[in-house]
């Protein structure tokens, strides 16, 4: 079960670069169910995630890059590419995507939780802005087939 909050912040926090980072690909088979392969730096995924918004089941396969490479000629939509950070906060563990590709100038902020309650009670860094958990625009699932490059 993946339990999370997500975020437009206001600006990035100070000393980005001494956290570490990551580089995202990711494309769609499918989003309903969501159905999304991804490189996060050299290891490939396949992932399940199951409907919801603030709390969905999700479910991670490993992938080799030569089956990643050959679904992602099968996927829908645009290729979502981003830079993630993972900034420590209290107890917990803040992804931040500064997106890259389409997405340039696109900078999300995700925590995850261990429970409902948890999440009902975290208080965010100020320099979180918006909270956009329930604006399903802000799924990376959503945003790579409604992307206004895909329509022209």
């Amino acid at each position: 079960m993946e339990i999370e909050r997500k975020y437009l912040i206001r600006h990035l926090p100070d000393h980005l670069g001494e956290y570490p980072c990551r580089q995202i690909e990711q494309a769609y088979l499918s989003i309903n169910p969501v159905v999304r392969i991804r490189r996060d730096n050299s290891s490939y995924y396949l992932t399940y995630k199951g409907a919801g918004l603030m709390v969905r089941e999700e479910y991670n396969l490993p992938l080799t890059k030569e089956s990643y490479q050959h679904l992602m000629k099968k996927a829908d939509g645009v290729v979502i590419t981003k830079k993630r950070y993972q900034i420590p906060y209290q107890n917990h563990t803040i992804e931040l995507d500064l997106f890259e590709g389409v997405y340039e100038g696109l900078v999300l902020a995700e925590v995850e939780f261990a429970t409902e309650v948890e999440a009902d009670h975290f208080n965010p860094p100020d320099w979180f802005q918006e909270e956009v958990t329930f604006d399903g625009r802000y799924h990376n699932s959503y945003m790579a087939l409604h992307h206004p490059s895909i329509h022209a």
